[in-house]
């Protein structure tokens, strides 16, 4: 059974774009593959952090990767930071990484530019992220179009590592969604939904209540026709929307386009609206419960033991590839 990786940061409350185009995909690779999900709050420290605000974060996150059906006796979920082999595995990657490559990062550039004092973490986040993935054996990462730099470094660095200390390291493949990987804002549906998204009109957060939903989905950025059609190039706002319509409630978009011909806005996004409630109503009901509950806790120690010991041994094999320590028997 091939191994998946992937890692989520705690910096905000899941939107529903990361649902559609991740973790909702997540739910299904669970029953393919040996899955590893990781909460990777050492990567949300890489920008200051209020140590409250992430704790909270990172319990609310794993909730809702549970909430979502996530099945602990399927896949193995934990939080990163409580297994030390990633810290460990990222040295050894900083090592082998060049700084011209990690300043060619486009996510370096874009959250450095204009700052006079930058974190050098931002610089080593990559390294970090490829140690992540190379501890578990990965054979596939699901990512969005925004990370395939990062897993192109990866690759190589595994590559680089294993032509030059030992040929111990899976160099993983990129697997990008086919369907809903990039759900737009709400306001500039020329870009992607982001928890980060200052203004809070431009996302539906899985937590939203459902007056808040509605409101945000009446005030969504269409167009002046009045006319319900997928054209992304010309009519982006109205196309995402039935891109989300689409996805969760199960309908083509050719059948939904057929529904709301000949009429305005108002019904389609009325309609729309409630088909959201609807589909988060479940998952908001099972984190209320596990937020709660002692369950969480317990399935979270469970998955760092299991992450421990598979990272573990591979964190052992690199330093033994490199010299480090004294020789393991």
């Amino acid at each position: 059974m091939k191994t998946i990786f992937s890692g989520i940061q705690p910096s905000g409350t899941i939107t529903l774009g990361n649902y559609i185009g991740a973790l909702s995909q997540f739910v299904e690779l669970q029953d393919e593959f040996n899955c590893f999900f990781c909460i990777v709050d050492q990567h949300a420290i890489t920008v200051p952090q209020d140590r409250l605000v992430l704790r909270n974060n990172i319990r609310s996150l794993a909730a809702l990767y549970l909430a979502v059906g996530i099945d602990p006796k399927k896949a193995t979920l934990f939080i990163q930071s409580e297994v030390p082999a990633h810290a460990q595995g990222a040295w050894m990657m900083q090592c082998i990484s060049y700084i011209g490559e990690l300043e060619r990062m486009t996510q370096f550039k874009d959250k450095s530019s204009g700052k006079e004092a930058v974190s050098s973490a931002l610089l080593t986040y990559p390294p970090l992220m490829a140690a992540d993935i190379l501890l578990y054996s990965t054979d596939i990462v699901p990512v969005g179009d925004d990370q395939k730099q990062h897993l192109e470094l990866t690759r190589n660095l595994a590559d680089r590592f294993n032509k030059k200390y030992n040929d111990i390291l899976t160099i993983p493949e990129v697997r990008i969604p086919k369907v809903g990987a990039r759900i737009m804002s709400l306001q500039e549906p020329t870009k992607k939904m982001s928890k980060s998204d200052p203004n809070s009109k431009a996302t539906i957060t899985l937590l939203d209540e459902p007056k808040t939903i509605i409101k945000k989905i009446k005030s969504a950025v269409t167009d002046s026709e009045g006319i319900v059609k997928f054209d992304k190039e010309n009519k982006p706002g109205v196309s995402n929307l039935l891109s989300i319509y689409s996805i969760l409630s199960g309908e083509s978009v050719e059948s939904l386009e057929l529904k709301y011909e000949g009429k305005g806005y108002g019904d389609f996004k009325n309609d729309l609206a409630n088909v959201v409630v609807e589909a988060l109503e479940p998952i908001q009901a099972k984190y209320k419960e596990l937020m709660a509950s002692s369950e969480l806790d317990d399935i979270l120690d469970e998955g760092a033991n299991k992450a421990n010991l598979v990272a573990g041994k591979m964190v052992k094999k690199m330093e033994n590839a490199m010299g480090l320590g004294r020789k393991r028997r």
